[in-house]
């Protein structure tokens, strides 16, 4: 069997591949959970039945890239999974159940008259949780894992700290802005009016919760900071914050006018503006900052190997949900759907 390792840097492309599923997961993923967070806040039983109707066809959908993005790890990095699993088991075995929750919720609320309230919570719960254990992880990886002998050498809870909290607070925050952003394309009338003021307010946290996460990491690890201000790093991030005060001022104003699309295609810009800034300082590492890419990769035969599937199998996951995307355009309405 031909071996990609001879001519490609095997472990980069997959990091490359895994950060890419991520952040698809994370802004696709991100405003159904979104929508779920501000799902009691709609004002009515109809709004709240358009709002789930609106994430109905793409929500389960939306999951797969995080299956990808864990699949793809525990196969490109056995080691650094073993790691960042062991350490983190509890909040993902917490998201787990939020998503569930969310699913099951999602199957009962337009089953149930008489109950819906009891699925209604379930549905915000599940989300909440679900967001809020995401920022947690983030924050404990940004924070840093204690690595002995390539095995996971910390506490059962140290990845709770104020910090991990912190990011899971502002990664709710993010996710509901996605989600405000998503019921202006996918509502009208008065639902869409409350989702543009609503996402006027949430913008205003949203960009307080970006500058306090940016200044809390200086302190909790200086490591990851300080290659934001190395050469040639500092040139790519330095008009980062700047891009992100653009894209947020013209979203203010597009919020208090007509436009539909564009407040959450801004959202979207924001997000990536913010994960380049992570990635950039995680790298080269896999387990930051114990372990690069290279040290925890697997072999280059079994790198090859699922690259070929890899290859196959990610323009057909891309075109599906696409065609998924444009099936379902358009406007919802309250009437069972699902």
């Amino acid at each position: 069997m031909f071996n990609f390792g001879d001519v490609l840097d095997l472990p980069l492309i997959w990091g490359g591949l895994i950060a890419l599923a991520v952040l698809i997961y994370v802004l696709l993923d991100g405003f159904d959970l979104g929508c779920g967070i501000l799902f009691p806040f709609a004002g009515s039983d109809k709004n709240r039945s358009r709002i789930m109707n609106s994430i109905a066809p793409f929500w389960d959908g939306n999951e797969t890239w995080l299956v990808l993005g864990g699949g793809g790890l525990f196969a490109a990095f056995p080691v650094a999974y073993g790691i960042i699993m062991t350490g983190l088991y509890l909040p993902v075995t917490f998201m787990l159940f939020g998503l569930i929750l969310r699913g099951v919720a999602f199957e009962f609320r337009f089953k149930s008259k008489q109950r819906r309230i009891v699925w209604d919570t379930c549905f915000h719960v599940g989300s909440v949780v679900a967001a809020l254990m995401q920022g947690i992880m983030l924050g404990a990886l940004v924070h840093g894992l204690e690595v002995k002998d390539r095995l996971y050498a910390g506490g059962t809870f140290d990845w709770l700290t104020p910090f991990s909290i912190l990011c899971g607070i502002a990664l709710i925050i993010g996710y509901a802005l996605l989600g405000a952003t998503w019921v202006i394309i996918k509502s009208e009338d008065q639902l869409q009016q409350w989702a543009r003021k609503i996402a006027q307010k949430i913008l205003i946290l949203f960009l307080i919760s970006m500058v306090l996460v940016s200044v809390a990491m200086i302190f909790v690890n200086v490591e990851a900071t300080e290659k934001w201000l190395t050469f040639p790093t500092v040139f790519y991030l330095a008009p980062m914050p700047i891009i992100v005060a653009i894209l947020a001022y013209i979203m203010s104003h597009d919020l208090k006018g007509k436009r539909e699309y564009r407040p959450f295609l801004l959202t979207v810009g924001m997000f990536f503006m913010g994960y380049i800034g992570l990635c950039l300082a995680f790298y080269p590492h896999i387990v930051p900052y114990a372990m690069t890419l290279h040290e925890a990769a697997a072999d280059d035969t079994s790198l090859s190997f699922m690259l070929i599937g890899a290859g196959i199998m990610l323009p057909i996951i891309l075109s599906y949900t696409a065609y998924a995307y444009y099936v379902f355009k358009g406007k919802t309405t309250h009437e069972h759907m699902y």
